[in-house]
C-alpha cells in the first residue's frame, strides 16, 4: 500500500470517528455519507436542530476521546435484509443499499468501537496510526444529498487530516496564505472584475484593467501560435444539436449544456466546446496531403450548465473562454506537431514561474462504454503519447481513467508559489473525431486517408488560469503583464504639466500608463500605487523637472533614484521584452 493510500485511509478513518461522536453528541441526528477529500474528510449529517461552528470543539473533543477505545476496523458482509433493518430509521442508508443492490455488489458494514457504518472499505489497520494532534475540524456548509438541490439539504462537517502535527501545521499556515491570496478578494480589490445578481451567478463581467490582463495573455499565447503557423478563424456561439449528436458529445454532455428553442421548433445549444466547430472548418473542402497540416486557433466562449453549488469565482464558471486550437494532420505529422505545442507551453509558463511536469492521462480499458471508439485506436494513441514523452526525455505519470471521453492526453501540472499543484494545460491526441467526421486527406496515391486531430490549449480555462495566477502571484504580477505598468505621481499641481510630458512619451512606446494627477494627499497616492500592487510609480517634483529627470520607485525593491525618460523606457522595454 503507497503513501497515499495510507493517508487516504487515515481520512476515511476519521469521517468514520467524526460520525460516531455526532451521533453520542446527537442521538436523534442522521448520518449519510463521509468520504476522505484532499487534505482532509467530511460527512454529511441531518440534525433535528441547525449547529454551527461554534460546536466543533465539542464534536472534536469527543472525537478524541473515542478514539482511545478503538483498535481497529472490523467489517462483517451482510444480506440486504440484515442492512436496511440495521439502518430502519435511516432513508439515507436505504438509499444507499439499493444502490449496492442494483449493483449486484456486496453489502458490508465497518465496525470499530461502538459505531457501526455501511462502508465499501480503507481505514487505517489500527487506531493507533490515528493522531490525536494530526487531525481538526475546521468548519461547517451545507449541502444537498447527493449534490442535488431538489433533495434535502444537509449539514456538511469538514475536517483536516495529515500524518503528523507538523503536516498539519504547515498545512494550516499555507492556508492562512491562500486567504490573503484568494482571488475573488484580490479581484475586487484590483478591479479586476466583478459578478451581479442581474447578470447571474457564474458569469464574471471584465473591468477595464481585467480586460486587459486577459488580453496580454491571449496576445501572448497568440504571438507564440502565429510562429508555428497557427490561423486565426471565429466562430459562432450557438449551433444545432446535430453537430453534438455526430461528435459524441450530445450523448455524453446533453444535460449540462444550455439549450434554446427556436420558433421554429429547432433545438439549438450554447456550445460547451469549439472542437466540432473547427472540424467543420477544415470539412469545408477537399485537402491534399501537400497541405497538411492545418493549424486553426480561436478564443472564444463555451458555456456549461453548472449546478449553483459548484460556481466558485473564476475557478468554476458558467461561461470559460478558451484558447482553443486544432490541429489537422497526417499520422506522420503527429509528433512534430505536438513537440511545437509542448514548446509553446513551456516558454508560456516560464513566463509565469511555473515548473511543469507532464502526466499521461490515459483511457481505462475496463469501462470502454465511457469513450469513443475501440481498444485497437485508444491504444495506437497512447503509444504516440508515450513516445513522444520519451523523445522529451522526461517521465511522466501514467493515469489511466482520466483521458478525455474521445482520446488521451498530455496534462501538464504546475506548482504555484504556495507549493499547490494545478493542471494548466494540455495536449489531446483525437483519432477517434476524424472517423465521426470522415476527415480525410488525398495522400500520394491519390486515395482518401484518414487524418488525425491535435486539440492544444495553452491555458485552457482563462478564467481559471486567471484564479491561480491571481493567487501565484498574490496580484502582484510582473511587469509584461501588469494591467498598469507605471503609475505617475506628481507631489503637486505645479508639476502636472511635465508629469503628462512623461506619460506621453511612455504611452507612445506602448507602456500601460496611469496618472494620479487627483486633488489627494502625496503620502495618500503612494500608498495607493503600492496597494494597487503597480509594478513602478514615478516621482515627479521640483527636483526631478530641475534634473529633467523622474525618481522611479519599485514596488519589488524600493526607491531606485533618478533616472532619464530615455533610460527608463529602455529599462522598461528590455524587462517586458524579456518578460522576467
Amino acid at each position: 500500500m503507497d503513501k497515499d493510500t495510507d493517508l487516504n485511509n487515515l481520512r476515511h478513518s476519521l469521517a468514520h470517528l467524526l460520525a460516531a461522536a455526532v451521533l453520542e453528541l446527537y442521538p436523534d441526528t442522521k448520518n449519510s455519507i463521509g468520504p476522505s477529500i484532499e487534505n482532509g474528510f467530511y460527512y454529511d449529517f441531518e440534525f433535528s436542530s441547525p449547529i454551527s461552528d461554534k460546536e466543533l470543539p465539542k464534536i472534536e473533543k469527543v472525537m478524541k476521546k473515542i478514539l482511545q477505545t478503538w483498535s481497529g476496523f472490523e467489517h462483517k458482509e451482510v444480506s440486504e435484509k440484515e442492512a436496511k433493518d440495521f439502518f430502519k430509521d435511516n432513508e439515507y442508508k436505504k438509499e444507499l443499499i439499493e444502490e449496492i443492490v442494483e449493483k449486484k455488489e456486496k453489502i458490508t458494514l465497518y465496525t470499530a468501537g461502538k459505531f457501526t457504518d455501511l462502508c465499501r472499505g480503507g481505514h487505517v489497520e489500527s487506531a493507533r496510526d490515528i493522531k490525536p494532534e494530526a487531525f481538526k475540524l475546521t468548519h461547517i456548509a451545507g449541502a444537498y444529498w447527493r449534490g442535488d438541490e431538489k433533495n434535502k439539504m444537509l449539514t456538511r462537517i469538514y475536517g483536516l487530516a495529515f500524518n503528523t502535527k507538523e503536516e498539519l501545521n504547515t498545512y494550516e499556515i499555507q492556508i492562512e496564505e491562500a486567504k490573503k491570496r484568494d482571488h475573488k478578494k484580490l479581484g475586487k480589490e484590483l478591479d479586476l472584475f466583478t459578478f451581479s445578481e442581474l447578470v447571474g451567478a457564474g458569469l464574471p463581467l471584465w473591468t477595464p484593467k481585467g480586460t486587459m490582463l486577459r488580453d496580454v495573455l491571449d496576445n501572448f499565447v497568440w504571438e507564440l501560435r502565429q510562429k508555428f503557423g497557427y490561423e486565426r478563424v471565429d466562430i459562432p456561439h450557438i449551433t444545432k444539436k446535430d453537430l453534438y449528436e455526430k461528435s459524441g458529445h450530445w450523448q455524453k454532455f446533453k444535460d449540462e449544456l444550455f439549450k434554446i428553442e427556436t420558433r421554429e421548433g429547432h433545438t439549438f445549444v450554447m456550445k460547451p466546446m469549439n472542437c466540432p466547430h473547427h472540424v467543420q472548418i477544415y470539412d469545408r473542402k477537399p485537402w491534399s496531403y501537400k497541405e497538411l497540416p492545418q493549424r486553426y486557433a480561436s478564443t472564444t466562449k463555451v458555456y456549461r450548465d453548472e449546478q449553483s453549488g459548484e460556481l466558485s469565482g473564476l475557478s468554476r464558471v458558467r461561461c470559460i473562454t478558451q484558447d482553443d486550437a486544432h490541429v489537422f494532420c497526417r499520422h506522420d505529422q503527429v509528433k512534430q506537431e505536438m513537440k511545437n505545442i509542448w514548446t509553446m507551453i513551456e516558454t508560456f509558463y516560464s513566463a509565469v514561474g511555473f515548473t511543469l511536469t507532464p502526466r499521461l492521462s490515459l483511457h481505462d480499458p475496463k469501462q470502454m462504454d465511457k469513450y469513443l471508439g475501440d481498444e485497437k485506436i485508444w491504444q495506437k494513441a497512447e503509444q504516440e503519447l508515450r513516445e513522444l514523452v520519451k523523445e522529451k526525455g522526461v517521465n511522466a505519470i501514467e493515469a489511466p481513467g482520466e483521458a478525455a471521453f474521445y482520446g488521451p492526453k498530455v496534462d501538464f501540472m504546475g506548482n504555484d508559489s504556495l507549493g499547490r499543484e494545478w493542471q494548466v494545460a494540455t495536449i489531446q491526441l483525437d483519432m477517434n473525431m476524424p472517423v465521426n467526421f470522415d476527415l480525410t486527406c488525398t495522400n500520394e496515391k491519390g486515395e482518401k486517408e484518414t487524418i488525425v486531430m491535435i486539440h492544444a490549449a495553452i491555458m485552457g480555462s482563462i478564467e481559471r488560469f486567471l484564479s491561480v495566477i491571481i493567487e501565484h502571484f498574490a496580484g502582484a504580477f510582473p511587469l509584461w503583464l501588469s494591467p498598469v505598468q507605471v503609475k505617475i505621481i506628481p507631489i503637486g499641481e505645479v508639476h502636472i504639466e511635465f508629469a503628462k510630458k512623461v506619460s506621453e512619451s511612455l504611452k507612445s512606446a506602448g507602456i500601460r500608463v496611469e496618472e494620479d494627477f487627483s486633488d489627494e494627499g502625496f503620502g495618500k497616492k503612494v500608498r495607493q500605487a503600492k496597494v494597487d500592487k503597480i509594478p513602478y510609480f514615478l516621482i515627479i517634483g521640483d527636483k526631478e523637472i530641475e534634473a529633467d529627470k523622474v525618481t522611479l520607485e519599485s514596488r519589488d525593491k524600493g526607491n531606485l533614484g533618478q533616472i532619464s525618460t530615455e533610460d527608463l523606457l529602455s529599462k522598461l522595454t528590455e524587462e517586458i521584452s524579456n518578460k522576467s
